[in-house]
């Protein structure tokens, strides 16, 4: 076996000795070729190389892939890169469009609340929406004015279109206002036009119902529902809504404020109607006149 091994090597040896002098002499050669500056071994450079190139193309196959898979890679990249940088910028978009939508609808709602056409005697003092009770079995909301902007208990409040609720509970710097809908609500109202008295009974629903009323026969889904002033609670001819009828026949009121965006409210300054005591003396441009005086004009 050692003998065997000897032979081997004995054989190969002088190969590749062989094998490299053979290499060193044509890599000699291609060098000789390529520094030689003669037209003569350009046009035979040219001929080699016209010669080899077409046929190492599959060869380069490899090579050319690879390079254009990191170009690719590196093009991937920076699309992701820009893809990241668009979705940051969108949502920062996204932010600034929710605020925007937000500014739109308080400045709408301020805007409804300075189309509110109102008895010129009556005041108003504007609160904003502070905290809402959340509670199934109470409905009020929570304003951030109180008795330093002089609020007294039972004043009526409004958003931008109609009746909302009353004061129910001054602090100093907050007042609480129970809502239409809320169970202990008992607002006296008229229905337009045929003039029927009713209560608006708040049920803990968006829509409360119509209790006590003359006449039902001359009321009709539609009718305008406006504050009758009974009781002196409530100014006369506030907007509360139309009537509506739910599917078991019951005639209710579709309330004009909107319950489910109360951010502004309007208080109304009103202190009651004042008693006529003396009905013997009227008023006019000249002064006070006994119903026994007339005033005779040509």
């Amino acid at each position: 076996m050692a003998s065997d091994r000897s032979n081997l090597n004995d054989y190969t040896a002088p190969l590749r000795r062989l094998l490299l002098v053979v290499l060193i002499l044509v890599l000699g050669t291609i060098f000789l070729l390529w520094r030689i500056d003669s037209p003569r071994v350009e046009r035979f450079r040219a001929q080699i190389t016209d010669q080899l190139m077409p046929n190492l193309d599959w060869a380069m196959a490899p090579v050319t892939g690879t390079v254009n898979l990191l170009r690719d890679f590196q093009s991937y990249r920076r699309l992701a890169e820009q893809n990241g940088e668009l979705r940051s910028e969108l949502r920062q978009m996204q932010a600034w469009k929710e605020a925007a939508l937000q500014l739109e609808q308080e400045n709408a709602r301020l805007l409804d609340l300075n189309k509110v056409r109102l008895d010129p005697r009556l005041t108003f003092i504007t609160g904003v929406v502070i905290a809402d009770s959340g509670s199934p079995f109470r409905q009020s909301v929570l304003l951030n004015v109180g008795a330093r902007d002089g609020l007294v208990d039972g004043w009526a409040t409004m958003d931008g279109i109609g009746l909302v609720g009353r004061i129910s509970g001054v602090a100093e710097n907050t007042a609480r206002v129970i809502l239409l809908t809320d169970a202990t609500s008992r607002i006296p109202a008229t229905i337009q036009p045929s003039g029927q008295r009713a209560i608006v009974t708040g049920d803990n629903t968006i829509a409360p119902p119509i209790d006590f009323l003359e006449n039902p026969d001359l009321v009709r889904p539609g009718d305008r529902v406006i504050s009758s002033g009974d009781g002196g609670v409530f100014p006369a001819g506030l907007l509360i809504g139309q009537i509506a009828a739910d599917p078991g026949g019951r005639l209710r009121v579709r309330l004009a404020a909107d319950y489910e965006r109360l951010e502004f409210l309007r208080v109304l300054r009103h202190y009651g109607t004042e008693n006529v005591t003396d009905t013997a003396r009227i008023i006019t441009e000249d002064g006070p006149l006994d119903d026994a005086e007339t005033v005779v004009s040509e």
